[in-house]
């Protein structure tokens, strides 16, 4: 199997994930499905490289064209080099030919943003919290005034017990992650998982009436920490891992 050079040596036991979230944008209808087939190749050559699990998730109203792909890193090293050893797999590079090098009039998809995130203390490596069939994400990014604030932020949901608490109430995560490069910095990212939007919604609400949040809430040295809030639920599309 003509695969890439391997990347960048093994991180020392219990390393935190450098976590790279990418957003392809799509026009629906035919480019979508070339991009399922394209991503539906990509993740197991992504696992040739050491990268899994990977997640891939659709917007659940399909109303904002886009599917997130979640690659986990060991390395700050693998993040930088990914898009070049894909490229280097050869079994990839066959395959998904028609893909990478597309007629203009037929791309296989429009742009893709992509952020590179530092994996929290609280949440080290990418969790895979239910495989139901039923099951949604919730992807939410916290935008901050400041560095200082953003880092308080960080710090109620590492020592602070939110992360704890997410977990004590149904609340799963997937992911917890300090944006290191992509837009509206700083910021964070994390992603839920959850069986289905019943439990979801049942969870949300035993976490804003618990007593732990009230008095996180009204500490005053996570006063302000938050600015804005992205909220999106996603459901997984059939090539992802979870």
């Amino acid at each position: 199997m003509g695969n890439a050079a391997v990347g960048a040596e093994a991180p020392p036991a219990g390393a935190k994930e450098f976590l790279e979230l990418r957003l392809y944008h799509y026009e629906p209808g035919a480019m979508r499905k070339r991009l399922d087939d394209f991503l539906a190749l990509a993740v197991p050559a992504w696992n040739r490289l050491g990268i899994q699990p990977v997640g891939a998730f659709a917007m659940t109203d399909e109303k904002t064209p886009g599917i997130f792909v979640l690659l986990p890193h060991k390395t700050a090293e693998s993040a930088v080099t990914s898009e070049q050893r894909l490229l280097a797999d050869v079994e990839f590079a066959k395959a998904a030919a028609a893909f990478l090098d597309p007629p203009k009039a037929e791309p296989t998809f429009k742009r893709v943003e992509t952020w590179l995130m530092l994996a929290f203390d609280a949440v080290p490596k990418i969790e895979v919290p239910t495989k139901k069939d039923t099951r949604i994400f919730q992807l939410r990014t916290y935008e901050s005034h400041c560095a200082e604030r953003a880092r308080r932020k960080i710090a109620m949901f590492n020592e602070g017990g939110e992360v704890a608490l997410f977990r004590k109430v149904g609340m799963p995560p997937v992911f917890f992650g300090q944006t290191l490069a992509g837009a509206r910095m700083p910021n964070l990212t994390y992603m839920l998982g959850f069986d289905d939007e019943a439990a979801q919604k049942d969870a949300w609400a035993k976490f804003l009436a618990h007593p732990d949040w009230t008095a996180m809430k009204n500490d005053p040295q996570y006063k302000d920490t938050v600015s804005n809030i992205t909220n999106l639920l996603l459901k997984p599309t059939a090539y992802s891992q979870i």
